[in-house]
């Protein structure tokens, strides 16, 4: 725990001492002479994303419900501005404003975490089930109950590759502290807080935008990028339920997802949740 707290403090050492080196000058000077330009561009873009929302579908009073033609008494609260927004709220947990944006800050984080996790986890299995690559343990759960235990796995499958060894647990905790305490760090504060960098992020805490968040340039169409919000919460909702699934799975079968939907493609009539619960 000791270590992991002195290695979180690198980040923010590391931004501290480029900031206040010649290097985070220049790197400042150059951002304040574009920063107006991108300010005004930034300021035209959320009006046409603005406008973009009004005309879309899925956002408004009139998007899709959760009950879709069901009657029921949506809560009025819940208009519609964020994307993802069904009226779906049983809970009263978004009658406070400041609540209800906290939570979809913390949705979308654990939403994109969920879809790269989904990936790591069936990736691996699958182009070991096809011959294609050969990991010494390909299923997601025995690689962490491997490095709970202390033993040492090459990575990729390549002999002799041990980034962590037998004290897998200890570096990856710090590996992960380095890799997310500065990102955590400034999501927590802002996207302003990499301006000592030189780093101008036109967008919001959630879609900051910019080279280093959008390099493949996906927001640079507003209707276009109202719609991919829309989409990324959907599959993000997808991917927390299918890790539920996951934990599941390995907890009754053992075994890793892929495996287990090739078994129950195979047979469907004795390879499934009901024909598991009678085991149990």
């Amino acid at each position: 725990m000791a270590g992991v707290l002195v290695f979180s403090a690198i980040p923010f050492t590391a931004v501290k001492a480029i900031a206040n080196s010649p290097l985070g000058e220049e790197l400042q000077r150059r951002m304040e002479e574009t920063k107006k330009d991108a300010i005004d561009k930034s300021s035209k873009f959320k009006a046409l994303s603005q406008k973009a929302r009004d005309d879309s579908m899925w956002y408004g009073e009139n998007r899709p419900r959760w009950l879709g033609p069901i009657p029921y008494d949506y809560p009025d609260y819940l208009t519609g501005l964020l994307p993802g927004d069904y009226g779906f709220d049983v809970a009263g947990l978004a009658k406070d404003p400041a609540a209800f944006q906290k939570y979809f800050n913390f949705e979308i984080l654990h939403a994109r975490w969920a879809m790269l996790g989904a990936l790591g986890a069936l990736i691996p299995e699958l182009l070991d089930l096809l011959g294609i690559s050969h990991f010494v343990e390909p299923v997601w759960w025995r690689v962490g109950y491997s490095k709970l235990k202390g033993d040492t796995l090459d990575y990729l499958g390549i002999p002799g590759l041990h980034l962590a060894g037998s004290q897998g647990v200890i570096v990856i905790a710090i590996c992960q502290a380095l890799l997310m305490v500065g990102p955590e760090y400034a999501r927590y504060c802002g996207i302003e807080a990499l301006e000592p960098l030189g780093i101008y992020l036109p967008g919001d805490i959630n879609y900051p935008g910019g080279a280093l968040f959008d390099p493949l340039k996906l927001s640079g169409d507003p209707v276009a990028f109202e719609d991919l919000k829309v989409k990324e919460i959907k599959n993000g909702r997808l991917a927390m339920v299918a890790w539920l699934g996951f934990y599941l799975q390995a907890a009754v079968t053992g075994k890793g997802p892929v495996q287990n939907l090739l078994e129950h493609i195979s047979d469907p009539f004795h390879n499934n949740f009901l024909s598991v619960l009678k085991l149990l």
